[in-house]
């Protein structure tokens, strides 16, 4: 099954449970789209090997760091993980809108 479509997330940050909503398009094996979250709206861009997706984000809010995602689609469920940096990796867990 395709990644495409919406998706509402929930990350286990160090900062605490982040919510968000990714939306997907893919296209071989790359993909695009946007996150949404309590930082604002993001466009991404990234790679699709089967049913695994890979990406990193540029967060200017609370503090710069560079997140990087790897999820696995699995129907309608995603799960995952986000490594910010120095905090480490924080679980990602998603269902299709």
């Amino acid at each position: 099954m395709s990644a495409d479509g919406t998706w509402n997330t929930t990350i286990n940050s160090p900062m605490g449970v982040q919510q968000g909503t990714l939306t997907i398009s893919t296209s071989g094996d790359s993909f695009s789209g946007t996150m949404k979250g309590a930082q604002g709206e993001q466009q991404i861009s990234g790679k699709v090997d089967g049913s695994n997706l890979s990406w990193s984000s540029q967060l200017t809010q609370p503090f710069p760091i560079t997140l990087e995602f790897t999820v696995t689609v699995d129907g309608d469920k995603m799960s995952g993980n986000v490594k910010a940096g120095a905090f480490g990796s924080s679980p990602l867990t998603g269902v299709r809108a």
